[in-house]
């Protein structure tokens, strides 16, 4: 049965089931659901909804469904419209009803919001770390050529003399603008929704603030139906993507014609060139 199901009489066509179920997407954030729902766990076991043996239970079922998930064992049906609803739907297969609890309060408009947000910071997270990475390679390689000439280029055409240093640093610096735009947007993304319910709040009294801290969200958000709707640091992360991705493509372009034989600048190592059929 659907989450959403019980006053339909007919079950979704086929071709609907497959358009609506995102198991196949957002299967990827199942890292992140776990360690939401294990916040929440402890959220509404301060609140009074469960008690201390009924949280322990439900955190040992999560820990179980987690190693699942890690090992590639995880028992997937056909019914499992999104991530959210498998771990769920096992977590009560594995521990029995009390698993059902852990839903009290939460509805899967805020549990998305929260994980899709976690999932993010994550990513964003990783992806500094990999620019910061480039930018030292950057740095490294330009003060191996401080005194190397080279012409500078308009449209192709020899302008004016530089140094190899000073090409390769102008992509580091163009990273560094990304980075700034990345670190920018990380900002507006670490918001925590969960506690928002489906769009008008928790009516539990769960500690927001201390769910927020748990999860390493830097804010809480301030209002529940713009928490559970917003989805512009998703936006913002693309368009910052979208312009690192031209900066590395110029880069890639540069050294494509530098290792071209009329120019000769660069020798790409074997392990990272192929050839032509």
């Amino acid at each position: 049965m659907s989450l959403w199901g019980g006053r339909f009489d007919e079950p979704a066509d086929e071709a609907m089931r497959k358009l609506n179920d995102s198991l196949p997407f957002d299967v990827r954030m199942a890292q992140q659901d776990i360690r939401g729902s294990e916040v929440y766990c402890l959220a509404i076991q301060r609140a009074g909804l469960i008690t201390e043996d009924e949280a322990a239970r439900i955190r040992a079922g999560l820990h179980f469904v987690e190693r699942e998930l890690e090992e590639d064992r995880f028992p997937f049906e056909q019914g499992d419209e999104d991530i959210h609803t498998a771990v769920e739907r096992r977590l009560i297969e594995v521990i029995g009803p009390v698993g059902g609890k852990l839903h009290t309060g939460r509805s899967r408009n805020d549990q998305v919001a929260t994980d899709f947000r976690l999932w993010t910071v994550q990513a964003l997270n990783d992806l500094d770390a990999l620019l910061y990475a480039l930018q030292i390679a950057l740095i490294d390689k330009a003060e191996e050529h401080l005194d190397t000439l080279m012409p500078g280029y308009t449209h192709l055409q020899p302008a004016q003399p530089i140094t190899a240093a000073h090409w390769l640093m102008s992509f580091f610096w163009m990273l560094a603008r990304d980075r700034d735009r990345l670190q920018d947007t990380q900002r507006r993304t670490s918001v925590s929704p969960l506690g928002c319910g489906a769009l008008a709040g928790n009516p539990f009294g769960v500690d927001r603030q201390m769910i927020a801290e748990a999860l390493g969200f830097e804010v809480v958000s301030q209002n529940s139906l713009d928490a559970v709707s917003d989805r512009d640091f998703v936006v913002e992360s693309l368009f910052m993507v979208s312009l690192l991705s031209t900066h590395l493509s110029r880069l890639a372009e540069d050294v494509l014609i530098y290792s071209n034989p009329r120019f000769g600048y660069i020798t790409l190592d074997d392990r990272y060139s192929t050839g032509s059929s």
